[in-house]
């Protein structure tokens, strides 16, 4: 969310990539000589595989779809711990100069040599990095690479080139291994099939096994034979493909598809007393500019209305809440809790929102956690609010704050709702920690409403990098958590209400529109077309329901409707 000054949350860009880039293309320091055309093993990847390449922790692959030329190109993956190095050993020759060079793609991706130079760019399109390096006296090979950076979202690289005299080591390994057989798809719960397939061959040992449902970009699951597919829906046939990667990078072929389908099971979560779809939006208790509003002026529309924000408590871990009665027209205590109360008997509920982007609350061992749910329960029972929402833009701790919201709803009740509202990167890999926060409360979460905005380019579930502001970008991002492991009645769309809500990312709301149908549906999507569709997906948020009002209502009136009228 946005914070009482309402400046804008966005991702650091450096420009020095761009003047890096300048820099380097400048100069081309050329080899005397015969040198080869090009020294690099698959550096344009159109063998569909990563053949000579090696990736760390299995995050690489050759991906289709938006290659720099042909068909295929690099697409590598971070991690929270990883960078996603993709790498290949070259047989050079001593004393000699040799430029690098590659197209790429995503945030801060560097081109390198190890004992040489590198460099590095950010860019949603293709761009060209360059450098030069000279070996030395005894030096026969290098190691050529490309990488990302810690937690940031995937990258692409294609046309990798080594211009300079080649030299006489050993080939590349670039036989794959043998074809896993065996798949079979069963023990099927409601949200959930168990995969298991037969161990793979290979001259140098399987490093990873890739397995692929339906459409879906490829998903590297270790160098395991069994493995269950989550967050699925409940009475649905799905299909599954299995290959197996060595460590140069060399992907056999995939095996053939095998279906299973899931078991009936419940689709609609008990917590909060909720309707099937909501419409969530945050009011702020505090006058930044947008509309000031009483509790009351807040429209119908919205099932679900995030108070923004508690505050940080005395004792570590702590919240309170002081209400803003000066900043809001003289709004007292009291006429607070009364429109609250008025809320409830209109079939609404209210909830606290701890965080925002300038919150500071802290819960990162047992003692915070503690103080986290004692207070909060406090809170909720003297204001009348209906729950906890989490939006912590500066980062959570999934262990005790986990703790912290069992303890809350052991104390308060089954009734409890719990939201979280996650920055776009943060739930980027079921590795991260608002994720695994998520998936550790999944049996007592009510909503996950992604902040699909202040983003930039980001990897969605395909594997293609999106720019926010599109039908694609948002529905590519929400199947992430879709695929990962959450409930379809977990996951709403989180919006600004208008483009001063944000720093960047507004949409109007037929784009919203368009990606609930294309969810839920299948109907009025992107390019990007998921390969089922989720029927019960949750709804919709916004920040807020005073730029809402500002804009005219339109989030309330018009994706309101469309939010209640989905199946």
């Amino acid at each position: 969310m946005n914070p009482r000054t309402n400046r804008p949350h966005a991702a650091v860009i450096s420009v020095l990539s761009a003047l890096l880039l300048a820099i380097t293309g400048l100069v081309l320091i050329t080899q005397t000589g015969s040198a080869a055309t090009n020294l690099v093993t698959n550096g344009t990847f159109e063998t569909g595989t990563l053949a000579g390449w090696s990736c760390t922790a299995g995050s690489g692959a050759a991906v289709s779809g938006s290659a720099h030329t042909g068909t295929y190109a690099l697409q590598a993956s971070p991690g929270s711990n990883d960078i996603a190095r993709c790498s290949q050993t070259v047989s050079v020759k001593p004393s000699s100069t040799y430029t690098l060079s590659a197209w790429v793609k995503g945030s801060n991706v560097y081109l390198g040599a190890d004992g040489g130079t590198s460099t590095w760019t950010t860019s949603t399109g293709w761009a060209q990095l360059s450098t030069t390096f000279t070996t030395s006296a005894s030096t026969s090979s290098v190691v050529v690479y490309t990488h990302g950076w810690y937690g940031l979202p995937a990258y692409q690289a294609d046309d990798v080139v080594l211009d300079g005299p080649g030299g006489t080591g050993p080939p590349p390994d670039t036989t794959p291994p043998t074809v896993p057989g065996g798949l079979t798809v069963g023990s099927p719960t409601s949200s959930s099939l168990q995969l298991n397939w037969s161990a793979s061959s290979d001259t140098n040992g399987v490093s990873r096994y890739d397995v692929v449902r339906g459409t879906d970009a490829p998903q590297s699951v270790g160098n395991v034979t069994s493995w269950t597919a989550s967050g699925l829906n409940p009475s649905t046939t799905y299909s599954f493909k299995v290959r197996a990667c060595d460590a140069a990078g060399n992907c056999s072929a995939y095996g053939a598809a095998v279906s299973g389908t899931t078991s009936s099971g419940p689709t609609q979560p008990p917590p909060g007393n909720l309707p099937k779809h909501v419409l969530t939006g945050y009011w702020q208790n505090f006058n930044n500019g947008a509309t000031v509003q009483k509790i009351s002026d807040v429209p119908a529309a919205y099932d679900l209305i995030a108070v923004a924000f508690a505050d940080t408590g005395a004792q570590q871990g702590a919240i309170t809440f002081n209400l803003d009665s000066a900043g809001l027209g003289g709004y007292t205590v009291a006429q607070f809790k009364a429109d609250i109360a008025a809320k409830h008997t209109a079939g609404k509920k209210v909830i606290l929102s701890v965080g925002g982007q300038n919150g500071t609350v802290s819960v990162a061992n047992a003692t915070a956690a503690a103080n986290f749910a004692s207070s909060a329960l406090s809170l909720l029972r003297e204001y009348g609010f209906d729950g906890i929402d989490i939006d912590l833009e500066n980062g959570v701790n999934a262990q005790y704050m986990g703790q912290a919201l069992q303890s809350l709803r052991n104390s308060f009740g089954s009734g409890l709702i719990i939201t979280m509202a996650p920055q776009t990167i943060d739930m980027q890999a079921t590795t991260f920690e608002y994720f695994k926060l998520a998936l550790a409360i999944k049996d007592i979460l009510t909503i996950v409403n992604v902040q699909y905005y202040n983003s930039g380019a980001m990897n969605g579930c395909n594997g293609q990098v999106y720019s926010q502001g599109t039908v694609d970008f948002i529905t590519a991002q929400a199947c992430i958590m879709l695929q990962g492991g959450l409930r379809p009645d977990q996951v709403g769309l989180g919006l600004p209400a208008s483009s001063r809500a944000a720093g960047s990312g507004y949409v109007s709301p037929t784009i919203v529109n368009n990606a609930l149908d294309c969810l839920a549906r299948g109907t009025n999507c992107g390019s990007f077309k998921p390969s089922t569709t989720w029927p019960t997906l949750r709804g919709a948020m916004t920040w807020s329901t005073n730029w809402d009002a500002l804009n005219g209502g339109g989030f309330a009136n018009q994706v309101g409707s469309h939010v209640h009228a989905l199946p």
